[in-house]
């Protein structure tokens, strides 16, 4: 038995019914520990999303016929992996596939942040416009700035292709430098202090967890460039939002664009109160083609620990 804990595309479902026996929660909201938790009768895999949050206690109290957990995201960081571990249980992921569409956004996100994008729509809504004058609503071009990418994995990879396009110079801040061919060109700064000084536009396309927590803090914030970018794809548990909505309002930083939060839906309420910030409801794989991929992978990864072969 498979249980899916939200709502999945039709064709990831049709294909899930097709290979288990399914029930499907069709949560929505904030996840119901305790609505899960007694569903789980016969249940041997489980299919979840970043939204539901697997801590140690409620593995500990997971019954022993559960063998694998998948995730409908590249994140892990709300499974406690070594609890899941010690239980025997199996995780599964879906890294890969999501990486063109969550470059995408991220360069979205650096143009409408630019270009004061979310500002002219929400003046068009309000029917407050009066007319274009050459000073009106102003911002910043983005060809042939210098981008710095935190985090140079698949997406931010990704990122740096689709800027060339715009002949931007990329720089970018990893734990490691990545070989040339991987680099093509890109600018490796091993230091976090001479990398925030070089560019224009900052994208975080870095993993979550300990290593990154609030990253982008106030020390890193005032070693970027006045005026400069900031935009985060990747998690929100990287920003410090007090520092980054104090150099928002000071101008030190022109805008944001952000679709990821920390204690996300729960988001900080200081954003609500800038114009100069762009935000999005964390739609960074949220395309058609993206969603079903990733639900066909978390699929395969299932049927890899219960044994099941589509294709007898």
């Amino acid at each position: 038995m498979l249980l899916v804990t939200r709502d999945v595309m039709q064709d990831v479902m049709a294909r899930a019914k097709r290979e288990h026996k399914v029930r499907a929660l069709g949560m929505t909201g904030v996840f119901d520990r305790e609505r899960f938790l007694a569903s789980l009768e016969g249940v041997n895999a489980v299919l979840c999303n970043s939204s539901d949050k697997f801590d140690a206690s409620l593995i500990g109290a997971l019954p022993s016929g559960i063998k694998v957990i998948a995730t409908y995201s590249v994140g892990l960081e709300h499974i406690d992996l070594e609890a899941a571990r010690a239980r025997g249980i199996e995780i599964r992921n879906t890294p890969g596939v999501l990486s063109d569409a969550t470059a995408e956004l991220s360069l979205t996100l650096m143009l409408m942040a630019a270009r004061r994008a979310g500002e002219g729509e929400r003046l068009l809504r309000a029917h407050e416009w009066r007319g274009m004058t050459p000073t009106f609503n102003l911002g910043h071009g983005v060809v042939g700035k210098a981008l710095g990418i935190f985090g140079m994995g698949r997406i931010g990879q990704r990122l740096a292709h689709m800027a060339r396009g715009l002949d931007m110079v990329v720089h970018y801040h990893n734990r490691r430098r990545l070989p040339p061919e991987l680099e093509a060109g890109a600018i490796y700064h091993e230091d976090d202090k001479s990398f925030l000084g070089a560019i224009d536009f900052l994208s975080i396309n870095a993993p979550g967890g300990p290593g990154t927590y609030h990253w982008l803090d106030r020390t890193r914030v005032a070693a970027m460039r006045p005026g400069g970018f900031v935009v985060n794809t990747g998690r929100g548990s990287t920003v410090d939002d007090e520092a980054l909505i104090a150099a928002l309002r000071s101008g030190h930083i022109a805008a944001a664009g952000l679709d990821v939060f920390e204690n996300e839906p729960d988001i900080h309420p200081g954003y609500y109160e800038l114009e100069n910030v762009v935000l999005l409801p964390h739609i960074g794989s949220a395309t058609v083609e993206t969603r079903r991929a990733m639900g066909f992978l978390a699929l395969d990864g299932i049927n890899e620990v219960v044994g099941i072969d589509r294709n007898q």
